[in-house]
């Protein structure tokens, strides 16, 4: 190691190691040759920083500070081990023992066999394989080796489990609520003795972080992160990284985030191991998690961190985009209504749009951020439902004029929610129950799919369907646990939820006879309930509205019965089915309109058709048709009347 290198900090440090060294080397000699070792004069080691500060923070004697100085000699000075053999009586014995270290040191100290010894209890030596404690090789642990010598590098053991957090992953700005609620932390923390645990309830896990990160800052504690699912199951594999991690804290001085939103299934074993880790803490904690979690050793101190407000939000866009954010000509509301995004996100935006090259006029720069702010909400939600492209129009949905006027009712809702809920004070007035909530009935294929297509591509938002057969669990418990993930999910977004076959969780309630029974009016309370907080559009179909309890129906906001289309209804369907670059040739719609099926069938049976007048290099004709009608009709089991084709060909 070249001290020229060092800063002056080091070079002391390291000046003053190898007068200690030096000794030790001494020491040694003078066992060898039987030398008495009173007449060494014992070097000046208050300028020995880092060894100091070790022995001070694990209270290590003066006689373990040998043995540490001997493991460090051994690893720094080549010529030691000959040296070691000699002394030994056998050069197969050229490492360092507790033995040995009894007979060389002055004011030998019989504490160092204990595991509570300093040495053993932190770790700070390693004993290899020997017939007894005093025979066995010593070796000082990697990690206090680099930290005597002035490196600072984290311990080997914790690479993989535990990574430092930096704050430079985080936005320095923090929304008015959040740094209220970072000072709120703080002055806990100042002002306790011992230190609770800290724990933050939220869904945004990037904001969680941030604000376990700025705490840290003013108090002036290094954050390291583990996951979850990276406690060890094994309860002795669990000690030990707890065990070194204190260590490390102290060494380091650091605070611990435990992150236990990382998991989505869990089970006994894993939320025991977390409990254990938080029972058996030592250490500055926070945790961050949805669900609270309880320790019965160690007292935890709960945060709800609140989502932010739209006026903060709004504050952030105008700080990041600068002058641009009067290219928006007051459409900003709008996006902040709509896209329920965190701090950093809205940051990284900006940061893209303000680097973006393109010279764009108001009307396409609002589209592009509005683009920009889905692409940015969608993570959240893909894994956890189908999401649709939509390019449908309303001309291509056939339904009565009453139908179609609540649909364009509810678009209405979503456009000018802005403007109605937080410039007119709505949203202030009441919080609860600004979500809209909707049901589509009617037989399969009747449009219930394609209407969600229509409102998602006219409001320029995404649409994700889930199917709640699959969401709906038979352990108490886990389908609310469903639930709550995809909604808050889709917060960030607004996106249209479709939640498909209603069917699986609504049903006939009145009359609860058994525990199955209470449990699913909880699921359905508690879905109903999220609807209508929901910040967007939610929407149930069922193919059987009547089996659906009216206490449940009541609490949604538009219901829509999409009725099986009569013979004008699917002339209209025909017409619109092809598109218009499809070449077509003697279509008779009023003919095809006698066809008994719905606007889903009718699909099937054109795209269908399209395939056979392709395969035949011909336009499409009625031939194809009635070829296309008679698979769909094989499909449906029903036979194709005489009154249905009659004229066709």
């Amino acid at each position: 190691m070249n001290i020229d290198t060092l800063d002056n900090k080091y070079a002391v440090n390291y000046s003053s190691l190898k007068q200690e060294l030096n000794y030790i080397f001494r020491l040694l000699k003078n066992k060898l040759n039987k030398e008495d070792k009173s007449s060494l004069t014992k070097p000046n080691i208050t300028n020995s920083l880092y060894l100091n500060t070790l022995e001070q923070l694990f209270q290590v004697s003066p006689f373990e500070r040998y043995i540490l100085l001997l493991c460090v000699a051994d690893e720094l000075n080549p010529d030691l081990a000959k040296l070691l053999g000699k002394i030994q009586g056998n050069d197969l014995l050229n490492y360092p023992t507790l033995g040995l270290s009894l007979q060389v040191f002055p004011n030998p100290d019989l504490n160092i066999f204990s595991p509570q010894s300093s040495l053993q209890q932190w770790q700070l030596i390693e004993f290899g394989a020997g017939n007894n404690l005093s025979k066995s090789p010593l070796k000082i642990d990697t990690r206090i080796l680099n930290y005597i010598l002035g490196e600072d590098a984290l311990d080997s053991q914790l690479n993989g489990i535990i990574s430092p957090i930096s704050n430079a992953n985080f936005s320095n700005f923090l929304a008015l609520s959040h740094a209220k609620l970072v000072e709120k932390l703080t002055n806990l923390w100042f002002n306790s003795h011992p230190l609770p645990i800290l724990q933050l309830c939220g869904f945004d896990l990037n904001t969680n972080y941030a604000i376990a990160s700025k705490t840290c800052e003013k108090i002036g504690l290094k954050l390291n992160l583990i996951k979850a699912s990276h406690i060890p199951l094994n309860p002795q594999q669990r000690h030990q990284l707890q065990r070194r991690w204190q260590r490390e804290s102290i060494l380091t001085d650091s605070a611990l985030l435990l992150d236990c939103q990382d998991y989505l299934v869990m089970d006994y074993v894993r939320e025991n191991a977390i409990s254990e880790f938080i029972d058996n803490n030592n250490t500055p904690l926070i945790i961050v998690s949805e669900n609270r979690k309880h320790s019965q050793t160690n007292a935890i101190v709960s945060f709800d961190v609140p989502k932010l407000t739209h006026e903060e939000q709004k504050t952030i866009w105008q700080t990041h985009l600068g002058a641009k954010i009067n290219q928006l000509n007051g459409h900003l509301d709008t996006i902040a209504a709509q896209f329920n995004l965190n701090s950093k996100t809205i940051e990284a935006t900006c940061y893209q749009i303000n680097n973006s090259s393109d010279n764009l006029t108001e009307i396409n720069f609002n589209e592009h951020i509005w683009q920009i702010c889905r692409t940015q909400s969608r993570p959240h939600l893909d894994d956890l439902a189908q999401r649709i492209q939509s390019s449908a129009v309303w001309e291509d949905l056939v339904l009565p004029e009453l139908e179609t006027k609540v649909l364009q009712g509810m678009a209405a809702h979503l456009r000018q929610r802005a403007k109605v809920y937080h410039n007119w004070g709505f949203a202030a007035q009441n919080s609860r129950g600004l979500g809209l909530s909707a049901l589509f009935s009617g037989q399969s294929g009747t449009g219930k799919t394609l209407a969600a297509e229509v409102l998602a591509n006219e409001l320029r938002l995404d649409l994700y369907r889930i199917d709640l057969s699959s969401v709906v669990s038979k352990y108490i418990g886990e389908t609310e646990k469903n639930l709550k993930r995809i909604f808050d999910a889709a917060e960030t977004g607004g996106a249209i939820l479709l939640f498909d076959e209603a069917d699986a969780l609504f049903g006939k309630r009145s009359q609860v006879k058994d525990s199955h029974d209470r449990h699913a009016n909880i699921e359905v309370s508690y879905l109903l309930q999220r609807m209508e907080a929901y910040q967007g559009l939610a929407i149930l179909t069922t193919n059987l509205k009547e089996s659906l309890d009216q206490a449940f129906v009541r609490r949604i906001r538009f219901i829509i019965n999409f009725p099986f289309p009569d013979a004008k209804a699917r002339a209209k369907i025909w017409q619109r089915i092809f598109p218009l670059q499809t070449p077509t040739e003697g279509l008779k719609y009023d003919k095809l309109g006698n066809l008994s099926v719905t606007g889903g069938s009718i699909r099937n049976m054109a795209l269908n058709a399209a395939i056979l007048a392709a395969d035949a290099e011909e336009k499409v004709m009625m031939k194809h048709i009635l070829e296309a009608t008679k698979t769909e009709y094989l499909k449906l089991e029903r036979s194709l009347t005489n009154s249905e084709i009659n004229g066709w060909i």
